[in-house]
């Protein structure tokens, strides 16, 4: 998880971003995620509910929470001050509405960053800024979160077959993935099989694998808030036609020009000119129709995007994916995906699963 360090370096960089003259109030659930390290599981019966952060102009934090938030929630936060605010306590009756408990930890209203307030968007573009410079603890977490989904890919390319549903590759997956993290954890994504341009992707249904689908396998792991997001496609059942390995080929070939690319100070217009730049000389730009990557962290996606037009530029500490695909009627839809922490010179490649049709 994310250390207390790490949390105070954030909050820090904040304060240096904002310069406030009073205290700011915080309850935005990625916000509370990157500044404290709170995160309220989904599993658990309190994942709607939160807590607000106060950062005093010193750096001097509270973390003011609903009192029934899972213990290992409020383990894992950092802040100088931990205040539970009673609700109900399974004995008595309960302190009104649960979520209006958070209104004494908000004396002046609604905090910064709730839409409205004045302070609102300029809180949240600087948190955003913030937040594509990943500090060693997120690094840490997120390679926690790419070796339980290369967990899941080792599974599904050792298992799926024709016959089985996407439902069953789904829980393959996340028993896998489950087991890897070491309690329950949240597995989202895309478990489908695609004919081309009608599906590129979507949650597992009920669908029965044939002989010769193509399968993409996209998916993420969450831990503490944070996510992996990286693809593999699949030939069900037997060997790709030639016409799906030359497509898959050409994912690859993508990928490796955008991997050239990667490094602090290069354009994300550049990144995209090379992945899309592959498929145009092979006449098939037109089946390419989605972003060649993104960043990721506490919210999925984000900040910096590959697309054309785009005017943003790599920084040191980005954590990005390069996603190449192609999704052709008559072949079938494919995609591949790695994740990257960009460093000064290159990068480092944070998930290693294998990529291959079979």
């Amino acid at each position: 998880m994310l250390t207390a360090a790490g949390c105070k370096q954030r909050v820090s960089n904040f304060l240096m971003a904002l310069q406030p003259t009073a205290t700011i109030r915080l309850a935005d659930p990625l916000h509370l995620r990157y500044l404290a390290g709170l995160y309220v599981d989904p599993f658990n019966l309190s994942a709607d509910f939160g807590a607000v952060l106060a950062i005093e102009p010193d750096g001097t934090t509270t973390l003011s929470h609903d009192h029934r938030l899972p213990k290992e929630s409020i383990a894992n936060a950092h802040a100088d001050k931990l205040v539970a605010l009673p609700w109900y306590d399974g004995q008595t009756p309960g302190h009104g509405p649960r979520r209006m408990i958070l209104a004494s930890a908000l004396p002046d209203g609604p905090a910064h960053d709730t839409v409205g307030h004045p302070q609102a968007a300029r809180t949240h573009e600087a948190l955003a800024r913030l937040r594509r410079r990943k500090l060693p603890d997120e690094i840490e977490l997120l390679k926690r979160c790419m070796m339980a989904t290369e967990a899941g890919h080792a599974w599904a390319m050792a298992n799926i077959a024709a016959g089985m549903t996407e439902l069953d590759v789904y829980t393959g997956v996340f028993a896998v993935c489950t087991k890897a993290v070491g309690h329950a954890s949240i597995v989202y994504g895309d478990f489908a099989v695609s004919p081309g341009t009608s599906r590129k992707g979507g949650p597992p249904t009920g669908q029965i694998l044939k002989d010769g689908d193509l399968f993409i396998l996209d998916f993420s792991v969450v831990i503490g808030g944070y996510r992996s997001d990286f693809t593999n496609s699949l030939s069900v059942g037997k060997k790709p036609s030639t016409a799906q390995q030359e497509q898959f080929d050409l994912c690859l070939a993508a990928m490796a020009a955008g991997e050239a690319q990667l490094k602090a100070g290069t354009r994300c217009q550049a990144v995209y000119d090379a992945v899309a730049g592959v498929f145009a000389a092979a006449g098939k730009l037109a089946a390419f129709p989605h972003h060649a990557g993104h960043g990721l962290g506490v919210s999925h996606p984000e900040a910096p995007f590959f697309v054309a037009h785009s005017s943003e530029v790599l920084q040191e500490g980005d954590v990005v994916t390069l996603e190449p695909g192609l999704y052709v009627d008559g072949v079938g839809g494919m995609r591949i995906e790695h994740n990257y922490a960009i460093t000064a010179t290159g990068y480092e490649r944070l998930s290693h699963h294998r990529i291959a049709l079979v």
